[in-house]
């Protein structure tokens, strides 16, 4: 389980990469109660100051990509 929070370098890297706007495909959620698959797209909407990628998915959720967990990748 990942439990520290990244270093500021890493969030605004994130946010470099991942600017609004972008769209992503999910590759893998360590989430046991989201629905999401691998394969599923969304929209980033913003990157927060834990470094949580938050994407509006194409399938109506809205939920966070978890750095050092979940695994997205630019579309």
């Amino acid at each position: 389980m990942f439990n520290a929070f990244p270093d500021q370098r890493v969030v605004e890297r994130l946010r470099e990469i991942y600017p609004a706007g972008t769209r992503v495909v999910l590759e893998k959620m360590e989430d046991p109660y989201s629905t999401l698959q691998p394969g599923e797209c969304g929209k980033v909407v913003y990157v927060d100051d834990c470094a949580g990628v938050h994407i509006q998915w194409n399938q109506g959720s809205t939920l966070a990509a978890i750095f050092g967990v979940d695994v997205i990748r630019k579309l």
